[in-house]
């Protein structure tokens, strides 16, 4: 297991851009392989370096048993993976009580996932002990990347604390700072500096309403002893980067070349994100406390004919009144941000 694990937190520390996967289903709300293929392609040629599945852009309710529909989803995209020469490394979502979230780590190992997301969503109220106690034996199965679940859509408030004894944790390669908080993304970071294993943990944001300022930023802290700790984010793991993938992979090398002093590069990240933001409230439906996140972003990719439909498991998860209409002028207000072309280009190859 160490040999993996000190191979998985390289990987991740090299950065990158890692969607989050939407789960394509037909207009009678069955699993669409056709459409799931043709974003496992289009994410993995606009340049993904990993793709993370059944997570909440995935719809949490994947994981409920009586659906059986996580298993396909998972086998689907390794298999869809397995096309490609250099393949990106796969990130599993894992939820609910340390039984449940076991499982299902188990499953993705045996499909050759390389990594656990693993969030609070489905916990039924679990203390940040026992939390950290699911962690450790999911950490058994595959390294780790813990994620800190924005509480609008089913996370909780975790301490300092808390991420000072997860990352203290071996088998934790990586975390996922989603809070949409600014105050709660510094408790992780203060957090991970006091671990004292900062220099091997690799942070991702999925701050989906602060990309590039998260990208760009370096946050200084300090650990246990008191010693100045500069911490940066390598990459993102995002719900927003489902979309538009290869922009985001311009996004995310712009912000690289920013912070090795390219002014040009800077004043161009800069002014893409308050678009990116502006963006994202539309997609994500900010409006209405993200009520229409997933049909947001399910709106976007079938505009693009990379979905069928906006169909949801639930089917009372719908576009929010006005929702249509922000991104009508998010669409026309940044064509700099978006895939038109690429996808244009490989569309119908991606669909066969």
């Amino acid at each position: 297991m160490s040999d993996t694990i000190a191979d998985a937190r390289m990987r991740l520390l090299s950065g990158g851009v890692i969607p989050a996967q939407p789960l394509a289903l037909d207009s009678s709300r069955r699993f669409d392989e056709r459409h799931q293929r043709a974003l496992v392609r289009y994410h993995i040629e606009a340049g993904a370096s990993g793709l993370a599945v059944a997570v909440h852009s995935s719809q949490f309710s994947i994981h409920d048993r009586h659906r059986d529909l996580l298993s396909p989803l998972l086998e689907l995209v390794s298999e869809t993976t397995g096309e490609y020469d250099k393949p990106p490394f796969l990130v599993a979502g894992v939820t609910g009580d340390t039984a449940t979230a076991t499982r299902t780590a188990a499953l993705a190992a045996e499909l050759g996932y390389d990594f656990a997301l693993l969030s609070s969503y489905g916990c039924g109220g679990l203390e940040e002990q026992e939390l950290l106690e699911r962690a450790r034996a999911v950490s058994e199965i595959l390294p780790v990347i813990g994620f800190y679940l924005q509480p609008a859509v089913g996370g909780q408030y975790l301490s300092q604390d808390y991420w000072q004894r997860l990352a203290e944790i071996q088998g934790i390669v990586g975390i996922k700072v989603a809070p949409f908080d600014r105050y709660a993304t510094l408790d992780v970071l203060h957090g991970l500096a006091r671990s004292g294993r900062a220099e091997d943990i690799a942070l991702y944001t999925g701050n989906d309403d602060n990309i590039i300022f998260d990208l760009l930023s370096e946050f200084p802290t300090r650990d246990r002893a008191g010693e100045p700790v500069r911490l940066s984010f390598r990459g993102g793991l995002l719900g927003q980067w489902a979309v538009w993938t290869r922009a985001a992979v311009h996004t995310l090398e712009l912000t690289r070349r920013a912070k090795e002093g390219d002014d040009d590069a800077l004043r161009e990240a800069l002014e893409m994100s308050q678009a990116l933001t502006d963006a994202n409230s539309a997609i994500f439906d900010a409006r209405h406390d993200f009520r229409g996140v997933i049909p947001g972003v399910h709106e976007v990719l079938r505009r693009h004919g990379l979905l069928g439909g906006t169909w949801l498991l639930d089917e009372n998860e719908v576009l929010s009144p006005g929702q249509a209409e922000e991104i009508d002028r998010i669409w026309d207000a940044y064509p700099f941000l978006r895939d038109d072309t690429f996808i244009a280009e490989h569309l119908d190859r991606w669909l066969n």
